[in-house]
């Protein structure tokens, strides 16, 4: 028999965090909607300010960050992810000014009158609390806060270890005192202050006080919170895998696949890079050549067949091989589309080819999240592709916020019927 000494989950350290830093954004809530957009929009220019000002003390703390992760032995492609530079931080200033001024959707619109003359109109609505789950990687903490905020409610926002004292102090020192000064509640974005992987469990299994969670991030983590989630009653938006593909058409001219492969491979640690490499087989003693030059210029490594893995394996999440594509052969556009969206988890796909014929065909067979013609994966971003921060990129096939989510998809449609005029 149970003595009582052994504290149940509920009880737990990470979720009695999780749990009261929901209660305080779900208190918050209703401020936020009451501020109003313009009393939002002030406090993202002024969020961006004080990036722009707290430069030196935001990066103090990324540095102690990125210094325990080395040390930890944290891999290259993450700590890539974990890193803010300057720069970064004034992309994050830039995006934060882009938001703001950046005009809402009608709250309310039309939709008919009924045959008995009532007027029916629909209304965007906000959710009240969402929560966010992501690691290593701080400007995350911005991207979603405000993104939340533009949607009118509040946040709560849990990451790991590795980035704590970074996002900590993007909260205290930007976002908290930015939103203070416009008359919104400074507690409506909530930052867990325990790490550990039960706060990100807590966090999907709060669905009265956190209905909705964006869950960044790839790997089996992410299918484990997505289940979690489903099984409480939680909306869950996110993609546990990730990896761009891009196949090379026998129209495809030499410099459009250097660019391609070069535009594709920047950064080795994001889900949209370059991950599947597809060669027309009837133009392979051409394409190859110039493909393995270009991926050479990056410096890598090619993965030939016949494969030891599946032709999808995700090299951003493989510690130290990030620097690797998977390479296969395959039968002109259809069979390109189709084993794009059979291997792999439907993120993005593109298509390197001169004859439109072809780029249509493979077009048109490709049912993942997005598609490229002559253009690199890497636009499957919020910011890049819309213009707007992202929360996330939700890959579902189901209806639903699809693609990079910005902060319109982060509203409830209620039905509106008023009287006739």
């Amino acid at each position: 028999m149970s003595t009582g000494t052994v504290p149940s989950s509920i009880d737990a350290p990470e979720h009695v965090a999780v749990r009261a830093a929901a209660q305080a954004a779900a208190a918050a809530a209703p401020g936020v909607r009451a501020a109003g957009g313009a009393a939002v929009d002030a406090a993202l220019r002024t969020a961006a300010g004080r990036l722009r000002g707290h430069t030196d003390t935001l990066l103090a703390a990324n540095d102690a960050d990125v210094a325990a992760a080395q040390a930890g032995g944290m891999t290259g492609g993450l700590l890539d992810r974990l890193r803010l530079t300057p720069e970064r931080l004034a992309d994050m200033a830039v995006q934060l000014e882009v938001l703001a001024d950046t005009p809402e959707p009608p709250q309310q619109r039309f939709v008919r009158d009924l045959a008995t003359g009532e007027r029916v109109f629909e209304r965007r609505v906000p959710v009240g609390v969402i929560g966010a789950i992501f690691e290593a990687r701080p400007n995350v903490t911005v991207d979603v806060a405000s993104q939340v905020l533009k949607a009118r409610s509040a946040a709560v926002l849990r990451t790991g270890s590795a980035a704590l004292r970074s996002a900590a102090a993007l909260v205290d020192h930007v976002i908290a005192p930015s939103l203070a000064e416009h008359g919104v509640p400074a507690s409506a974005v909530q930052l867990v202050p325990t790490p550990g992987h039960a706060g990100a469990d807590a966090l999907v299994g709060l669905p009265d006080l956190v209905p909705l969670v964006v869950v960044r991030g790839s790997g089996e983590v992410t299918r484990r919170l997505s289940a979690l989630g489903a099984a409480s009653g939680t909306r869950i938006l996110a993609h546990a895998d990730g990896g761009g593909v891009l196949y090379l058409d026998a129209s495809a001219d030499e410099a459009t696949v250097a660019r391609m492969i070069h535009d594709s491979t920047d950064r080795l640690g994001v889900c949209n890079r370059l991950n599947l490499l597809l060669v027309d087989r009837a133009a392979h003693d051409r394409l190859w050549p110039l493909a393995a030059a270009a991926l050479r210029t990056r410096g890598i490594t090619p993965s030939l067949p016949p494969h030891v893995h599946p032709l999808g394996h995700e090299w951003a999440l493989d510690a130290g091989n990030e620097a690797h594509v998977t390479v296969a052969p395959v039968d002109g556009p259809l069979d390109a589309a189709l084993t794009a969206a059979r291997e792999t988890s439907g993120l993005a796909a593109a298509v390197c080819a001169q004859d439109e014929t072809a780029a249509t065909a493979f077009i048109d067979a490709y049912t993942g999240t997005g598609v490229f013609w002559n253009a690199t994966t890497r636009l499957l971003d919020g910011y890049k592709l819309l213009g707007l921060p992202e929360t996330g990129i939700n890959v579902d096939a189901t209806p639903g916020p699809r693609g990079p989510v910005t902060y319109p998809d982060l509203s409830l449609r209620q039905f509106v019927v008023l009287p006739p005029v």
